[in-house]
């Protein structure tokens, strides 16, 4: 907990602390001040730590002590009562202030007739890193709840659903805000969900700017990671949710607080009967590999690591495993790029990939496209060799019997440069 000068301090208000209710040596305001026969007050836990310490001498002056004593400061110590008080009611007086503040634009949000204002001084107090994490906390179920309602109940009106979904959206990144209060917040959208869904998608249609797709898109994504089964059916049954989504991580000028937005979202969904068709219609593939060839600053590893769980998902249909094999130079070789970067469950997703459409679909696109990667099937070797899953390693085994790969680490009839390697 905050002592009540730091209360003070982190609110940013005109106290000024007394330089001589400071320690010379903690430079803390005194709790117990006692005087040396130099003449110098301390706080007397530093004091005696210092003298504790074998040393014997004024730490101020630097004088020999000839005495050791510690003379309670009695005057000093009621003048810091008194300053403390009143700073300690300072402070209580600007936290109720910023909490009235908050509570009125709550208030003001649910009887407004244009809340876009309202919404976007709520998302800054949620930003705002000075005001305190427990009255954000106290405010954050009844501000959601507003929110929400207005997200749900303002359909056509662009501008403030927007808004709407910038303040939730803040509210849902902020760290300091306890998960339970961000699942309580999220818990309005859902009972009202096919009005949520329709206005967030409402949003993402809009597409006028970035920020706010991706603001969209977060919020769809909270929505889907806290419902049931039945729940994420019909939000990914929505018809134009999936190429909204797409079109969220293709576009032209890649943005990525979108990518991750968007990537999320879609894997939140790719395990939903029929979802995995519909995202290969419409274009996961090429949209995957965009982000995967994409600089690191805007699609890092772990980006990286869910663009290949879509394309995990997509290579276990028919339909996606062909259109994997139509790009199979650029796409596999964005795979095995990106093998050995990732985390574990991104490693695994990408043997499965090269197993699908290598060894289960036996196309020879992708056989060529392995082998022209140069360390491809190295990688795959490597991966064997490490601390996967049994299932994932007899998934390399049976890649590598496609590559004519000793497991044993040699390779026989590959045409390389190299013509004997051992990886350990």
């Amino acid at each position: 907990m905050e002592n009540k000068e730091e209360r003070v301090q982190s609110l940013n208000l005109e106290v000024k602390v007394p330089s001589f209710f400071r320690c010379p040596i903690s430079l803390d305001v005194m709790r117990s001040p006692v005087s040396l026969c130099t003449g110098v007050t301390y706080d007397r836990s530093s004091i005696q730590r210092w003298l504790e310490s074998g040393k014997k001498t004024c730490p101020a002056t630097n004088q020999p002590l000839p005495s050791t004593d510690l003379i309670p400061n009695l005057t000093l110590r009621r003048l810091i009562q008194l300053w403390s008080a009143t700073a300690d009611s300072v402070a209580n007086s600007a936290l109720n202030n910023h909490r009235h503040v908050a509570v009125n634009i709550v208030r003001d949000i649910r009887s407004s007739s244009d809340p876009s204002p309202l919404l976007r001084r709520l998302a800054d107090f949620f930003l705002d890193a000075d005001n305190d994490v427990f009255e954000k906390n106290a405010i954050v179920g009844c501000a959601a709840a507003a929110v929400s309602s207005v997200l749900i109940q303002n359909a056509g009106q662009i501008e403030t659903l927007r808004a709407a979904a910038k303040a939730l959206a803040v509210i849902l990144a902020t760290d300091c805000i306890e998960e339970n209060n961000k699942k309580v917040a999220i818990s309005y959208l859902i009972s009202h969900l096919s009005a949520s869904v329709s206005a967030l998608l409402s949003i993402l249609k809009d597409g006028k700017t970035v920020e706010s797709s991706a603001d969209a898109a977060r919020i769809l994504c909270a929505i889907l990671l806290s419902s049931d089964s039945n729940s994420k059916v019909s939000i990914a049954e929505k018809s134009d949710l999936i190429p909204e989504l797409i079109r969220l991580i293709r576009q032209e000028k890649m943005h990525r607080d979108s990518i991750d937005a968007g990537i999320d979202c879609l894997t939140a969904i790719c395990g939903v009967r029929g979802a995995k068709f519909r995202m290969v219609k419409e274009g996961i593939v090429p949209a995957v590999v965009k982000v995967m060839k994409a600089e690191a600053v805007m699609a890092p590893a772990s980006t990286t690591e869910k663009a290949i769980r879509l394309l995990e998902a997509a290579s276990g249909i028919a339909e996606g495993r062909s259109e994997i094999c139509k790009a199979a130079e650029e796409c596999l070789g964005a795979v095995l790029r990106w093998m050995m970067k990732v985390g574990k469950e991104g490693m695994e997703a990408a043997v499965v990939v090269l197993w699908s459409v290598c060894y289960r679909f036996r196309d020879q696109r992708a056989v060529e496209a392995v082998k022209a990667e140069n360390g491809g099937v190295m990688k795959i070797l490597l991966l064997m060799q490490s601390n996967c899953s049994p299932a994932v390693r007899q998934m390399s085994g049976d890649l590598l019997k496609i590559f004519r790969v000793n497991t044993k680490g040699c390779l026989a009839g590959y045409d390389t440069k190299t013509t004997h390697i051992m990886p350990f």
